[in-house]
């Protein structure tokens, strides 16, 4: 068996992976502020959405209840979300 060779199923498969992990970092950190444990700092957060989680990060906020007062969050994940279809649309319809 030979692995996909398409630059397209790699980044649909990096884009699941990733967008899995922002909505179980979530999860995690919803879990650990009920419980009163450690929680996951918001730059890793941050971080994590800004790497191609934020679709993901934005579901579980909005699913879970979570930092949805935090104005940060609401701001910076809807405008990662935004960047990221730039990206995509430049590599489908690249402007040179």
């Amino acid at each position: 068996m030979e692995w996909p060779t398409s630059i397209w199923f790699w980044i649909s498969a990096y884009a699941v992976v990733i967008n899995i992990l922002a909505y179980t970092a979530m999860a995690a950190d919803k879990s650990s502020a009920k419980k009163g444990k450690r929680r996951i700092p918001e730059k890793r957060l941050f971080t994590i959405a800004l790497l191609g989680g934020a679709l993901g990060m934005f579901i579980g906020m909005q699913r879970l209840r979570h930092k949805t007062k935090h104005l940060s969050f609401r701001l910076l994940l809807p405008l990662f979300i935004l960047g990221h279809m730039v990206l995509l649309g430049l590599l489908i319809y690249p402007i040179l």
